[in-house]
């Protein structure tokens, strides 16, 4: 055939360490039908500042791959909530080949068409400090390292597959230099059983081919298969196919067969709702066979039309042959849902005339769910069965759900009660008296019609039996939801978006766990939370010495400034816990915002305090651009940085002029910088390191008490004291006589916290 190669990419993405799915890269890819092969070529490379990261160590990168939806992932082995399928994935780990890049490769040989998910992360980090690791490199004092990921997407296609149409003989001559034969025939709904069969074989012995088929992709190894030189007829069944999609079917022959060899392929489908009839010989319109765009170019036939023409190469010719009517299960009515979006990933599914559905004896109830492409993959799908024990009649019954995708399973084998075949997986649901409830959680589900069939059955000596005369009435309720239970107490369920792709995640918090943060392993317990609750907000008392200091010397602005930040401070970490020991006295961000501008200014109006300059003026300024500073970034470390050295840079040019001016060191007294100015300063210049350095998410509690205590501890060490209001008005002109002056006495320049403790009055040479 004639291959068509396609190219897809995506833009490379940061990793970052797993703790949980909220934290991965997702790419979506699509591949197109007839897909021969896939190949994924997955780029990594480290960067450090902007340039190539030789020096940034390996760490191992994971892959996973999924067809239809995003992988539901566990790389922490941690526990899923009750009564939760967990799809499965591929997983893949890519190792380091060069010191800076590695490339890795996945081929997938004939797959599914259609959505693609990849899914990658970092391993978890081990009490590593990461928490401030941005804003140290947006300060130029550290360069992180960078985990870039790209995938890349190569798909190879046949194009023009010939087309098997049911009831009709299609003719082969397969030349020496071809191994084999690919068709496809589409399977309309309602259709129980597929029959393919080899004719009239001829140029060889006994007939050396192969006959595989396969479901939505070109057959596999280990397809569906069946030797045509070990059976006669060549006929291969396939019961309860899947609806909407198309088969395709593999002629190969075998290794080391010279010659032509020529037969003939033929394909019927059997209708369950006629199960006596197979599809007629004449090939319906489109419009009645539902059939995609892809069909091919010779379009469909109304009911009277002649055969499709013959191919300009003579290859192919479709003769009508007699149909058959294999035997063939019943298949019953599927009652649709009704579809009610509420939100994103928000949807419940109404049934009509429901909730509460009849399940008769005799037969199954069928219903069906759609879901849509894309939109609804990211969510979760939720069902609930709720038997009504009052219907029994006090007989023993049990009735049993088969949830199944593309395809219901309406199997009448009593004996095993299974939602399995050789072909497909489904999920079973039973209730009775004793378990009137039943729950399935599906996250991710892959899109496309799920079916739910309902038997009810009784239970005897012998196992289950069909019922004689009762009918049991079940509660039914079908729902999307973002997130498993909303993500319970200890997690927030976050709207996620890749491209123009919409998922939803859970985020745990207090140690809690798993898809729905409900493994409680590494829980905190209560007393931690209140501790750390605590510990956060009476750590704030602190800032009591300071008011008290700032009182005494007539620093009223400055104590309002303290009280402010003391209040916010307690109340906003009373209400940014974790867990349950959460009280809220506004919303969150009003909070936030408030504790984040009282801490800076605290600090703003210490130094300035500390230079002896015009307040009022400086506070407005200081006041103005931390408000700015803080809507730009609220966790930036130059935050707090930026304002302190911009404010240390005033006080140092103020210090230096009087330095200057009166020729000696100022504040002038040993005593006020070994007992005030450099124990305050090396008690803030721990807080600061303890920020920047050490606190993480896992010692935030008790590193940022600490914070809290040599913030407030610095300050009550810094605050300068407060002259005689007298004092205040400044230095007297200097007044020249007799070849002396007089020079004026300045206490609160001395920095002395009492103004009674010396008295100064110097005669200087001029």
């Amino acid at each position: 055939g004639l291959f068509v190669t396609d190219y897809f990419t995506r833009t490379p993405r940061k990793l970052s360490p797993f703790r949980s799915f909220a934290s991965i890269e997702l790419f979506h890819f699509h591949i197109p039908e007839d897909t021969v092969i896939a190949v994924w070529n997955l780029i990594t490379f480290k960067e450090q500042g902007g340039t190539f990261g030789d020096q940034c160590p390996d760490r191992s990168i994971t892959v996973y791959f999924r067809s239809g939806a995003p992988s539901v992932i566990n790389p922490l082995h941690t526990h899923f909530p009750r009564d939760t399928a967990v799809p499965g994935s591929f997983a893949l780990t890519l190792t380091w080949t060069l010191p800076n890049r590695t490339t890795g490769v996945f081929n997938v040989t004939s797959p599914l068409p259609g959505d693609w998910f990849l899914a990658a992360h970092l391993p978890k980090d081990e009490g590593k400090i990461s928490v401030k690791v941005k804003g140290l490199a947006g300060m130029g004092l550290y360069e992180e390292c960078q985990y870039l990921f790209q995938p890349q997407l190569i798909v190879q296609r046949l194009v023009n597959i010939a087309v098997l149409y049911p009831g009709f003989v299609t003719e082969q001559s397969m030349a020496p230099h071809n191994r084999s034969c690919l068709y496809k025939v589409f399977v309309p709904s309602y259709t129980s059983r597929v029959l393919v069969e080899v004719l009239r074989c001829r140029g060889a012995e006994g007939c050396p081919l192969w006959l595989r088929v396969r479901a939505k992709a070109p057959p596999l190894h280990n397809s569906t298969a069946l030797d045509c030189r070990e059976h006669a007829p060549c006929q291969l069944a396939l019961d309860l196919p899947f609806w909407q999609h198309w088969y395709y079917v593999l002629v190969e022959k075998h290794p080391g067969v010279p010659g032509t060899i020529s037969f003939q392929v033929t394909v019927q489908l059997t209708d369950c709702s006629r199960p006596s009839l197979a599809r007629p010989p004449f090939l319906p319109s489109r419009a009645s066979m539902n059939m995609p765009h892809s069909f091919g170019s010779t379009g469909g036939l109304a009911l009277g039309d002649s055969p499709p023409p013959a191919d300009p190469n003579g290859t192919k010719h479709l003769v009508p042959i007699s149909t058959a009517s294999p035997a063939s299960e019943q298949c019953w009515p599927v009652r649709p849902t009704l579809r009610n979006e509420l939100d994103t990933f928000s949807v419940h599914f109404y049934i009509f005339f429901g909730p509460n559905v009849s399940v008769p004896p005799d037969r199954p109830a069928v219903f069906v769910i759609n879901l849509l492409p894309v939109l609804d993959s990211g969510g979760v799908l939720n069902l609930e069965l709720r038997l009504n024990v009052s219907s029994l009649c006090g007989e023993n019954v049990t009735v049993f759900g088969c949830l199944n995708h593309e395809v219901p399973l309406t199997s009448n084998d009593n004996a095993s009660v299974t939602c399995e075949t050789e072909s497909m997986a489904g999920f079973l649901l039973s209730v009775n008296a004793t378990s009137s409830l039943s729950r399935l959680r599906i996250p991710y589900p892959q899109t496309g019609s799920w079916y739910l069939s309902l038997r009810s059955l009784c239970t005897t000596e012998h196992g289950f039996e069909p019922c004689s005369n009762v009918t049991a009435e079940v509660y039914l309720r079908a729902y999307l939801s973002p997130c498993i239970n909303d993500c319970g107490i200890y997690g927030q369920c976050k709207l996620l978006r890749t491209n123009n792709y919409l998922y939803a995640a859970c985020e745990c918090k207090a140690g809690w766990n798993g898809w729905g943060c409900t493994d409680n392993a590494e829980a905190f317990s209560y007393g931690f939370q209140l501790l750390s609750t605590l510990l956060l907000c009476l750590s704030n008392v602190m800032f009591v010495p300071p008011v008290a200091i700032a009182v005494r010397s007539h620093y009223l602005l400055e104590a309002a400034v303290y009280i402010f930040t003391m209040f916010f401070s307690t109340f906003y970490h009373a209400c940014d816990q974790p867990g349950i020991v959460v009280f809220c006295i506004m919303e969150y961000d009003v909070l936030q915002f408030c504790d984040f501008l009282g801490s800076l200014m605290s600090v703003w109006v210490t130094v300035i305090a500390m230079a002896r300059l015009q307040p009022v003026v400086l506070y407005l300024l200081g006041a103005m651009l931390l408000s700015m500073a803080l809507q730009m970034d609220r966790h930036g470390l130059w935050n707090l940085l930026g304002p302190s050295l911009f404010a240390l840079g005033i006080m140092a040019v103020a210090w230096t002029t009087r330095t200057i001016r009166r020729r000696h060191c100022y504040p002038p007294t040993w005593k006020r910088w070994a007992f005030y100015l450099c124990p305050g300063a090396l008690i803030a210049a721990a807080a600061v390191l303890l920020y920047a350095f050490v606190e993480t998410e896992e010692n935030y509690f008790y590193i940022h008490s600490i914070w809290h205590l040599l913030i407030a501890g610095s300050v009550g060490f810094l605050l300068p004291p407060r002259a005689k209001h007298s004092r205040r008005l400044g230095p007297l002109p200097r007044r020249k006589g007799c070849g002396y002056q007089l020079c004026v006495n300045e206490q609160e320049e001395l920095g002395l916290v009492d103004p009674a403790v010396a008295s100064i009055n110097s005669i200087c040479t001029s």
